[in-house]
Order: C-alpha cells, then structure tokens, then sequence
C-alpha cells in the first residue's frame, strides 16, 4: 500500500500471484471506504451475508486464477499429456 513494492514484487515475496495482491488491495480500500462512511455495524443480516459470500467468491476466484497458473506452469514444463479417452469406452474412464 506504500508504493514500496510494485504489485510483482509484493506477489512473488509472498509466493502467490499478481493477481491475489491486486484483489487483496483492492479488499483493503473498500473496507476502508466502508469503515469511514459508517457502514461498518449497521448491516442488516441479509447485507452482511452477501458481504461474506463477495469475500468468499473473491477468494475462490483468486484461488482459480491461482491454480490456472500453476496449471499452464506445468503443462509448459513437462511432455507428458494428459490421459485420453480411448474409442468405444465410456465417458469418463480414461486410459494412459
């Protein structure tokens, strides 16, 4: 938040994406916003709800972002495919 670091630096010190940092950032000046507008206790309980499901789903889709990475990371890295589905089995069963 000082401009210390830009939002690369700060990721790969904290050993997760640009992405995260970026999103976690953003998290922090929204409820900085909300903190000094008096938001902060007169949530209703159907508000609050919806507040912890926008945290939630941020966090799932940093976590995607996240494993998406990692994913093109090691598809890149490595010559191995994936199974496929051979001719004539079901859907869903796989073979080397």
């Amino acid at each position: 938040m000082s401009g210390e670091l830009t939002a690369a630096e700060a990721a790969r010190e904290a050993g997760v994406s640009e992405q995260s940092v970026s999103n976690w950032r953003r998290q922090f000046i929204e409820g900085g916003r909300n903190g000094l507008a008096g938001e902060g206790g007169r949530h209703t309980e159907e508000a609050s709800r919806m507040a912890e499901l926008a945290k939630e789903n941020a966090m799932l889709k940093t976590t995607i972002g996240e494993l998406y990475m990692e994913l093109r990371k090691y598809s890149r890295s490595t010559a191995v495919r994936p199974p496929q589905r051979r001719e004539g089995t079901r859907p869903g069963r796989l073979v080397n």
